[in-house]
């Protein structure tokens, strides 16, 4: 969202502001597909596409671009070579990725408002950028979160599916959950936390929860939307609702799914389970015990190595 506000608020002003996006990468290369900047005429920006050398020669290039007063859309390839010639960027990764340049004026506020009461009121939409520019459609579908052509700098279009962010369930809503949820909504998740216990204070004193369930944990097949975006961690008062709630989701299209407990706890809710039908090709799509193994001690440790482990999930 914040990217979206800056542009915004720059136009209002007035200034041109130049919208940056990593439309394709090869090989090693810091920036990922859909990694945007906005660079101000004024020289105020917001965003990374990668950070290094090559970002600030970006940056340059997109201040020059919105002085210039050109409207045309283009893109840069910057290749991590030393022998890249004018495409070198100043990285010696040997990776390469594309950019695309995206001139914005003051007479498209009322565009850039658009997305953002899209994103604002949790909805979704997809951001084209082509040779013309930036066009946005909120009933738009595509196959894929990102697609992106390339036949010539005059014929080429970058579809993205934005306000699609990866939602974490965290079910259990004791002393682990606080810092997990914190830790999370630094990371740009949706958070929402479920349990199936009343005046629990760890429960009411999470405020970095996006969403908050007290719930029968017998009945949540619906609650969880499966999908690329979608993770789940188990770690509920008891081995008994663990289970209960590992059995609803082990079937699931599930991007991640850990569960906390020992080794001797989840053997026994594996063999619980798998006497009850449940597979054991599909008991072994499960992360438990849960987490990267860093000896973590306290509550917080824990929650980094949960972290962790779904960061290192997501990105792979």
């Amino acid at each position: 969202m914040e990217i979206w506000d800056f542009i915004h608020e720059e136009l209002r002003k007035e200034n041109n502001v130049v919208l940056i996006t990593v439309v394709e990468r090869n090989g090693s290369s810091p920036g990922i597909v859909g990694f945007k900047m906005a660079v101000s005429e004024t020289g105020a920006m917001t965003g990374s596409i990668g950070g290094g050398v090559m970002e600030y020669n970006m940056v340059e290039l997109a201040k020059k671009a919105a002085k210039s007063n050109d409207s045309k859309s283009f893109i840069k390839k910057q290749i991590h070579h030393a022998d890249a010639g004018q495409d070198k960027s100043g990285l010696i990764c040997s990776g390469e990725q594309d950019h695309a340049f995206i001139p914005l004026n003051h007479t498209q506020p009322k565009l850039i408002q658009e997305i953002k009461e899209t994103l604002d009121k949790g909805n979704t939409g997809i951001l084209s950028l082509n040779s013309k520019g930036l066009s946005f459609d909120k009933n738009k579908k595509i196959d894929k979160q990102i697609v992106y052509q390339f036949t010539d700098e005059n014929d080429w279009e970058y579809a993205e599916h934005i306000g699609v962010k990866p939602t974490i369930y965290i079910f259990g809503a004791g002393h682990v959950s606080l810092p997990l949820s914190q830790i999370f909504r630094i990371l740009d998740f949706r958070v929402i936390v479920l349990d199936d216990r009343k005046d629990l204070s760890t429960f009411e004193n999470n405020t970095s929860a996006h969403q908050k369930h007290l719930i029968d944990f017998k009945n949540i097949g619906d609650i969880v939307l499966g999908g690329e975006q979608s993770y789940v961690v188990i770690m509920t008062v008891g081995h008994k609702s663990d289970a209960t709630v590992l059995k609803q989701m082990v079937t699931k299209n599930l991007k991640y799914l850990g569960m906390i407990g020992s080794k001797n706890k989840v053997k026994n809710i594996y063999d619980s389970l798998m006497r009850e039908g449940i597979s054991e090709t599909d008991l072994a799509k499960v992360d438990a015990p849960i987490g990267l193994s860093i000896n973590s001690k306290t509550t917080a440790e824990i929650a980094i190595s949960i972290a962790a482990k779904v960061i290192q999930i997501k990105n792979s």
